[in-house]
C-alpha cells in the first residue's frame, strides 16, 4: 500500500535508519489503518504519503531520542497507536502501555499489535484518572503524547505518570514553543522541568508539503502533589 522507498528515506530525514523487513510492518500497518478507518474514525489522514510522513515519520522522529535500554512507555491518547506503535515496531525492548478514553481505538490497536508481534498493556481511561490509579501513577520512564492537548493541560495529563526521573515528551507542530512559554508554570507545579527542545522537519513528498515539528522533554525531578491531575472540569476550566 504504502511507498517503502518513501518511507525508508522519509525516516533516514529524521535520523532513523529503517530496516527492510521494519518496511513491511508499517505497510501493513497502514493497510489495517484504512481498513478499519472505513467503520471506526480513527485518523483523518488516509493517503498512503500522508500516513508515510504525518504519521509514521512523525512518529519516528523521537526514535533517536529513546533511552538505549529497556524502560517503559505509556503513550497518554494514543488515538490510532501515534507515536508510540511506530517506535515499538522498532524498539523491541520498550515496555509499552497505550492509554486512551475510547474503547475502539485500543479494540483496533489490540488486533494490530497482535498482527505485529508485540502485545502491550491496553488502559481505557482518561488520562486525568488514569494519574490517581496507584499501578499508572508515577510509574513510567516516559510518557508521550501527540494532538491530545494544548501545553498547559498536556502537563497535568502526562506528568502524575512518569516517575521521579522520568522524563515527559511532547510532539507538537512549529508552535510548540509558543505553547511551551504558556506551560512554564504547569511543568514547574508538576515536578517537571523542560531540558531541552529539537525542531525539524518532516520532508515533503508530492502532494505533501514538507512541515515543521517540535519536540518538547521535559524531566520529571520530584513527584506530583496528590492533588493532580485535577478532575476534567477544572482542567477546562482553569489550567495550570
Amino acid at each position: 500500500m504504502i511507498d517503502r522507498a518513501l518511507l525508508t528515506d522519509a525516516a533516514a530525514k529524521v535520523g532513523v535508519d529503517l530496516p527492510p523487513e521494519a518496511a513491511e510492518k508499517f505497510d501493513l500497518y497502514a493497510r489495517r489503518l484504512t481498513e478499519w478507518n472505513e467503520r471506526v474514525n480513527l485518523t483523518a489522514i488516509t493517503e498512503p504519503d500522508e500516513i508515510v510522513i504525518k504519521h509514521f515519520a512523525d512518529s519516528l522522529s523521537l526514535l533517536p531520542f529513546l533511552p538505549t535500554g529497556a524502560f517503559s512507555l505509556i503513550d497518554v491518547g494514543t488515538g490510532a497507536g501515534f507515536p508510540s506503535v511506530p517506535l515499538a515496531i522498532l524498539r523491541g525492548d520498550m515496555a509499552l502501555t497505550l492509554l486512551d478514553s475510547l474503547q475502539k481505538r485500543l479494540t483496533f490497536l489490540d488486533a494490530l499489535c497482535g498482527e505485529l508481534g508485540f502485545s502491550p498493556a491496553l488502559v481505557h481511561a482518561r488520562a486525568e484518572d488514569a494519574g490517581h490509579t496507584p499501578e499508572l501513577r508515577e510509574r513510567f520512564d516516559i510518557a508521550t503524547a501527540r494532538a491530545v492537548a494544548a501545553m498547559p493541560t498536556l502537563a497535568e495529563y502526562c506528568l502524575p505518570l512518569v516517575r521521579p526521573g522520568g522524563q515527559w515528551i511532547a510532539l507538537k507542530g512549529p508552535a510548540g514553543e509558543t505553547e511551551l512559554a504558556a506551560a512554564e508554570s504547569a511543568i514547574d507545579k508538576l515536578g517537571g522541568r523542560v531540558s531541552c527542545t529539537r525542531t525539524l522537519t518532516l520532508p515533503g513528498a508530492g502532494a505533501v508539503p514538507a512541515e515543521t515539528r517540535t519536540l518538547i522533554f521535559v524531566d520529571k525531578l520530584r513527584p506530583c502533589a496528590p492533588v493532580y491531575p485535577r478532575p476534567a472540569t477544572k482542567i477546562a476550566k482553569k489550567p495550570l
